[in-house]
């Protein structure tokens, strides 16, 4: 029998520094929300024990590197599981894209093997074991919209704003990626203040503000990110923001044909693009 999860990207409403650490990463204050594009996992047993993985299109790193075929080693490892899985993964989420697409497959193939191999781990298990993969994880495993501090571990999941749901939005990938190291090297810290703000304000009847601290250093170094950005304004969304440490960027739009419109005209000139909602 074969098992099949999704596994949604996510976006950041709201990313901003709140200080550095002594370990060298950095306390953050962001707002997590998954949207309905992602990748496909699928996965069958495998009597031998041995962890098998194949992807839809040919990746640019070892298996081994991958989070989906570590989550699936360390889920057995720590589980004491004497079965094995073959793994294929679909891939659709554009790579270094602050999207979150290996940690939305490695939630995925947390949540696909923990039915896959019956071990009936909670949510809360899952993101436990999870987060020494990555610290966006275990907000993937379970999804919707969350608040989170710390390197992005310290969860508070909250019903995401209704206001929010009836938005299309669009995203775009420009031909740029953008190294993690560089993003988090060239950005100053903010405190606490904007984000106990931001916080307080999400539940209001309006768009909230849109803000990626990132947005400052990212843009000096790869300027085709801001033109996006702007670009989306000028064609009439109603916010836009940089997700994570970039390349995407989403934007909101009121009505959806004009989405599909901005789309249509300049999907030619980006590496990825996708029309969609929350997830």
């Amino acid at each position: 029998m074969e098992f099949i999860e999704f596994a949604p990207a996510k976006i950041n409403l709201f990313l901003d520094i709140i200080s550095k650490r002594t370990d060298g990463y950095h306390n953050l204050g962001t707002a997590f929300q998954t949207i309905g594009v992602g990748d496909t996992l699928r996965a069958s047993l495998d009597s031998d024990s041995k962890i098998t993985l194949q992807y839809s299109e040919a990746q640019a790193y070892p298996v081994e590197d991958d989070l989906v075929y570590k989550a699936a080693l360390l889920l057995q490892k720590k589980m004491n599981v004497k079965q094995g899985a073959k793994l294929f993964l679909e891939k659709k989420l554009p790579i270094g894209a602050g999207l979150g697409g290996g940690s939305a497959d490695a939630a995925a193939a947390f949540r696909l093997l923990n039915k896959l191999w019956a071990l009936n781990l909670s949510h809360q298990d899952l993101e436990t074991l999870s987060l020494s993969l990555g610290a966006d994880i275990p907000f993937l495993v379970q999804g919707g919209f969350a608040f989170a501090e710390g390197i992005g571990e310290k969860l508070t999941p909250k019903p995401v704003n209704p206001f929010l749901k009836d938005f299309t939005l669009l995203l775009a990938t420009p031909h740029c990626f953008v190294p993690t190291k560089i993003a988090y090297s060239k950005a100053s810290v903010s405190g606490e203040m904007r984000w106990k703000q931001w916080k307080n304000s999400f539940f209001s009847n309006n768009l909230p503000e849109l803000y990626n601290k990132f947005e400052e250093s990212v843009f000096l170094e790869f300027p085709e990110i801001q033109k996006l950005k702007e670009l989306f304004i000028k064609e009439g969304a109603l916010g836009a923001l940089m997700s994570g440490s970039g390349s995407t960027v989403f934007a909101f739009f009121e009505h959806s044909k004009a989405a599909e419109k901005v789309l249509n005209k300049y999907k030619n000139q980006w590496r990825w693009s996708a029309l969609t909602n929350f997830y």
